[in-house]
């Protein structure tokens, strides 16, 4: 039986129990909650920033790259939603990260995932640069695109800090838009301008060499779907913003993977299957695919309405990547955990939002944009830690859940994964540890060292920093709520599953 509508003191007292006191507002519902997941994975957004250099890199069958990390962030996903049902607190990866391990590690882990969404945002922000200019016909500079970033920035900011219902019904605008859009462009391309056979998906052509293995070349490319197939865990970063979130938070991280995944899929696809010389792609001969794909199917005028869309999808990113982090440093400022905690943990009475964090989730990207005017290959080295963090972050979730089961943890929220959770656990593990090995390893040993190497570079410091200033001054004890906990709530202590 489905109960959808628990009541807001209902979720205070699951909430009191777990010593934690709220002041959001309860009024965002599962579908804009799946909304906001959507639009942080963004399947355009993914499609559309990488499809050139993984076609180039890895020819058609790169598309299989969206099964595989599909497969494996859904087991991620289940982890994370169990976790979540029973700890439905705003921040997601750190207070989970606290309940199932402790201090020092969620400490740890919060660093590594606030760096990497803020690099995250600069990059996402640049990025939709190009489509802005192909919108406007304005030349893509590195001023103009700089300027783009900090637009964007500034604008996502101030629907954020209106309140979560702006923010809602601004990622449920994405998601339609965004989903609207793929399946347009990608119908249309499929019916009118389909050249090549779904056989040559499976073909590498020539980025196979002919004396070796493709697996390489598919490992390289296989980045495509490793930086397109997360956004399911800013469902759980407001966790307070939902009712009955330890049912429906679970339910809308799966419909992320389901439905965003299927999407980027069905859209990579599309443009496979209407590149004319996918030969000439991996060569290097034809290295704008995508624009040329764009400009032959719709002209001048119609992509133009694709690039509207595109910044639409760029737009709702943006939103949902800072809303996702503003409730990380609030919720870590809470725990009294970071300088200016007490600033950083107000919440505003009006719009009831983290208006502070809100800014700092603002000011802090804007000025790694704002390196791309004096130091192109420095923004580079930066954003590059931006997909590295996210994964090391989760992972340290992922097997902070394995640390709390092999002490005896069972979980005991409304979602539960029962007998399946230990192999599922350990399937998001190695699953998570492969693809971190992947995404760090060199492949570019013609370019200067600090490039080859900049997300090892941005890993090292940001860990470095966050052992550095633990050791020194000790913010983990400044936290008053749970931790090391998760094992020592039975399943009959907490509340018994409303299904």
């Amino acid at each position: 039986m489905d109960h959808p509508h628990i009541s807001s003191a209902e979720d205070d007292a699951r909430l009191a129990a777990l010593g934690v006191t709220s002041d959001f507002d309860r009024s965002m519902s599962m579908l804009e909650n799946f909304a906001l997941g959507f639009t942080y994975l963004s399947p355009v957004v993914g499609v559309y920033t990488l499809f050139d250099a993984s076609l180039h890199t890895g020819g058609s069958p790169m598309i299989w790259s969206y099964v595989i990390a599909g497969i494996g962030q859904f087991l991620v996903a289940l982890v994370f939603g169990e976790v979540v049902s029973q700890f439905p607190i705003s921040g997601g990866i750190y207070p989970w990260s606290r309940r199932l391990v402790g201090r020092k590690w969620s400490w740890v882990t919060a660093w590594v995932y606030v760096w990497a969404l803020f690099t995250t945002i600069a990059a996402v922000a640049t990025g939709a640069a190009p489509f802005l200019a192909l919108l406007t016909g304005a030349p893509s500079t590195p001023l103009i695109t700089t300027a783009i970033a900090l637009g964007l920035i500034i604008f996502s900011t101030a629907c954020n800090l209106v309140g979560t219902k702006l923010l809602a019904r601004v990622a449920m605008f994405g998601f339609v838009c965004e989903l609207v859009g793929a399946l347009f462009v990608g119908g249309y391309l499929l019916v009118f301008h389909r050249v090549n056979s779904l056989a040559s998906l499976l073909d590498p052509m020539n980025a196979a060499p002919t004396n070796g293995s493709y697996l390489p070349a598919f490992l390289a490319a296989s980045l495509l779907g490793l930086f397109s197939c997360y956004g399911f865990e800013a469902c759980g970063d407001v966790a307070e913003e939902i009712p009955n979130p330890g049912k429906q938070i679970p339910k809308a991280m799966r419909m992320t993977i389901y439905i965003g995944v299927g999407a980027s899929i069905f859209a990579c696809a599309a443009l496979l299957l209407a590149v004319p010389d996918i030969p000439a792609v991996i060569s290097g001969q034809a290295p704008n695919a995508l624009s040329d794909v764009l400009f032959n199917a719709f002209g001048s005028v119609g992509t133009k309405g694709v690039a509207a869309i595109v910044m639409i999808s760029f737009m709702s990113c943006v939103l949902s990547l800072q809303a996702a982090v503003s409730r990380l440093i609030y919720s870590f400022a809470r725990d009294r955990m970071i300088p200016g905690a007490e600033v950083l943990s107000r919440i505003s009475p009006n719009s009831h939002v983290p208006t502070t964090a809100l800014f700092v989730a603002g000011l802090v990207p804007s000025l790694i944009a704002l390196l791309g005017l004096f130091a192109a290959d420095a923004l580079t080295s930066i954003v590059s830690f931006a997909v590295v963090g996210i994964y090391v972050a989760f992972q340290m979730v992922v097997a902070g859940a394995l640390y709390a089961r092999l002490r005896g943890w069972h979980p005991s929220g409304d979602f539960r994964l029962g007998r399946w959770g230990m192999v599922i656990n350990i399937g998001a593990l190695v699953y998570g540890v492969l693809a971190i090995i992947n995404i760090l390893w060199p492949r570019t040993p013609d370019a200067p060292w600090y490039i080859n190497y900049s997300m090892w570079i941005g890993l090292a410091a940001v860990i470095s920093t966050a052992l550095a200033y633990l050791a020194l001054r000790r913010p983990h004890l400044n936290g008053t709520t749970g931790y090391a906990d998760a094992w020592l709530i039975s399943p009959r202590q907490g509340k018994p599953p409303l299904s």
